[in-house]
């Protein structure tokens, strides 16, 4: 249920006590000094074999994953802890300071200091000197430690830093990016805790000092015109929650977190009569990256991978009740562990809800009078990360028709560029007086661990193309479905296409249908533009998956993140590139589909302050999974709390019916 919960089930997430038992067995095994801190604690997770296993009763060892960091030699390591047992099963020291090189994520513990590292350094202090900021404003100056790229340069080469840039402020409680210090870059080494480089350009552009805050007191009068808008379930919510276990409308899964990923969805299956299907064994995301299109000095490095660098999970959201989430909520508390490996509680990590959705189906015969309409509902497990300047929402969402959707919610603030009077901004759109957005691009990564009725997946390709005319295609009016098969994982690196409707589709080859096909699920994706960098850039050797939509992989359980374990200060080549490299069988096999999807976002003025909601995603859909409809038995109820506001007390063209009963059928 949430964090107090005992453990139950192997896929459950470590719980306080384990991971307070995991750091003290890894410490004392390896007699830690005080300088190690641990970016990364979660659960090493029992494979889908592991859980065959298990189900069949055979005993599990609970398995900590720790990663280690030394503060002062840089020395990373990582760990299994076998809670069982209580010994450290293995350790492995990371041989990061050889090429691609990488780190660890960076840390809150890191951020906290990084302010009066660049403050004390002389060299930017005379950089925003010269910009107009005075000895009394660089208290307040925000300074935005942020993930560093890579480019080869000597600093760069195994090293733990973060570029620096910053802001001015007036007061504390300022939007600091209305107010950026345009040409003033500073190189921070977290390990020597000094600025080993400073960028201090030439041209010296004023700071805008326009005042564009957000916080309630920005805006003393609000719209008065507002009605409330209530989400009531006066008998509770649909679903079911035993521990980390969710069952709601035939389907069932587990709850699971990661630091890295933040929420997880693991054993995800839909009941069809007396059976309960398999569908996916495990889904996440991954990884996303954010590559900016700004030569300039302020922003051609920026490419924060915010999973892989920063760790969702760790930035997850305390979701507060009637704002983040309406209606008759289910939190789930996820337990935690800090850079110091300490326990601790996330409060409503992840929230639980029922939606309306419109119409589910609807058919009205004229010729009998009959009419039939269902409403959708939908289930939404759901958490917010905010990382820097933007927050990020994830939101699952399952159907009662056997649907299955991903969308990205993206909002928050955006990266800012100060503009010099009469100029306008060549690498993005101007959003006030003197202050221009960057252009850039948001990259997501599904990892979905594809378990279609269990057994071996396989994964078509289909194309929608005009036949020529012919002899069987007389009127020209016939089109046809091209369909591949992805037998090799590098069959499968593709770009959706808006042209040909090109889709995925995920069967069991092993098992007939109702109409004698193999039964499956289609995955739909947007066509939106892949990583446009160029090939050989460094953002895109990092963030390779983003120049694909779909990637198929035979399963690894060494294979879990689409830009590789440590994407921060990485040269590239790891993920996804360098798994279907191996060009493993991906026919009738225990198979991941990796999906990248997105948003290119050219900044306009409705941007700022505050981003109205982006949205992103895909949409998995059952085809030839069930034999029929299985929606069709959804009641057929008026809601009993909807009002005609001209209150003509009609329904249906009909008079109004009787108390509890339903207009939804004749």
């Amino acid at each position: 249920m949430d964090a107090s919960v005992t453990v139950t089930h192997p896929l459950d997430p470590l719980s306080l006590n384990e991971i307070a038992t995991a750091v003290s067995i890894l410490k004392d095994a390896e007699n830690l000094p005080e300088t190690v801190r641990f970016p990364i604690v979660r659960l090493e997770e029992p494979t889908k074999a592991d859980i065959a296993a298990h189900r069949d009763g055979e005993a599990l060892p609970r398995l900590a994953f720790i990663l280690t960091m030394n503060l002062v030699t840089s020395e990373t390591s990582e760990a299994i802890v076998d809670l069982s047992a209580a010994t450290v099963k293995s350790l492995t020291r990371l041989p990061l300071e050889a090429a691609p090189y990488g780190q660890p994520p960076i840390m809150l513990c890191e951020f906290e200091q990084i302010d009066t590292i660049v403050k004390a350094d002389p060299r930017w202090v005379a950089a925003v000197k010269k910009r107009g900021v005075t000895d009394e404003e660089i208290a307040l100056v925000q300074i935005d430690p942020f993930s560093s790229g890579y480019f080869g340069r000597p600093f760069e080469k195994g090293r733990r830093i973060v570029r620096a840039i910053s802001f001015w402020r007036e007061d504390m409680r300022d939007n600091a990016y209305a107010h950026p210090i345009d040409g003033v870059v500073a190189v921070v080494d977290l390990t020597q805790g000094k600025v080993v480089d400073l960028v201090d350009t030439e041209k010296v552009v004023p700071v805008p000092k326009k005042k564009r805050n957000y916080g309630r007191e920005a805006f003393p009068e609000t719209r008065t015109d507002l009605k409330p808008l209530d989400i009531v379930q006066p008998e509770g919510a649909s679903f079911t929650v035993e521990g980390w276990k969710v069952t709601w409308q035939g389907w069932s899964f587990r709850v699971g977190f990661t630091p890295r990923e933040g929420l997880v969805l693991h054993e995800l299956s839909i009941r069809d009569g007396d059976r309960q299907r398999p569908v996916i064994f495990r889904a996440s995301v991954t990884e996303m990256v954010v590559p900016y299109s700004d030569p300039s000095e302020n922003h051609y490095w920026k490419s924060a991978f915010d999973a892989g660098e920063y760790g969702l999970g760790r930035l997850a959201n305390c979701l507060e009740l009637g704002c983040d989430c309406l209606g008759h909520i289910h939190y789930f508390d996820v337990p935690s562990a800090d850079d110091f490996g300490q326990p601790f509680v996330m409060k409503n990590a992840i929230c639980m809800h029922e939606e309306d959705y419109g119409i589910l189906w609807k058919h009205y015969e004229f010729r009998n009078g009959i009419y039939e309409v269902r409403r959708s509902r939908r289930l939404v497990i759901s958490f917010f990360a905010t990382v820097g300047n933007y927050d990020y929402g994830f939101y699952w969402y399952l159907y009662q028709d056997g649907t299955i959707q991903l969308e990205a919610k993206l909002t928050g603030i955006i990266q800012t560029q100060a503009v010099a009077d009469g100029e306008d901004y060549r690498w993005g759109g101007m959003v006030d007086d003197n202050l221009g957005g960057p252009t850039h691009q948001h990259f997501f990564n599904a990892r979905l661990h594809m378990d279609i009725d269990g057994g071996g997946n396989t994964v078509t390709q289909t194309d929608f193309v005009p036949r020529p005319w012919g002899d069987d295609n007389p009127y020209g009016n016939v089109f046809e479905t091209q369909i591949r098969t992805l037998k090799r994982e590098l069959d499968s690196p593709e770009i959706a296409s808006g042209e040909t409707g090109r889709y995925w589709k995920v069967i069991n080859p092993n098992v007939k249908n109702a109409v004698g096909k193999a039964p499956g699920y289609k995955i739909s994706v947007m066509p939106t533009p892949v990583m446009l960098a160029q090939p050989d850039a460094t953002v895109a050797q990092r963030g390779a998956f983003a120049t694909k939509h779909i990637w198929v992989t035979a399963f690894d359980p060494a294979e879990k993140y689409a830009s590789g374990d440590y994407p921060n200060n990485n040269a590239g080549g790891d993920g996804l590139p360098k798994y279907v490299a191996q060009n493993r069988n991906i026919e009738n096999a225990d198979l991941v589909v990796w999906h990248s999807f997105g948003h290119t976002h050219i900044c306009k003025p409705e941007d700022f302050p505050i981003m109205p909601v982006e949205y992103a995603g895909f949409t998995m859909k059952p085809n030839g999974f069930f034999a029929s409809n299985i929606a069709m038995d959804i009641p057929a109820e008026k809601n009993a709390h909807s009002r005609d506001n001209r209150d003509r007390g009609e329904c249906c063209g009909a008079s109004k019916p009787e108390s509890g009963s339903s207009c939804c059928h004749g």
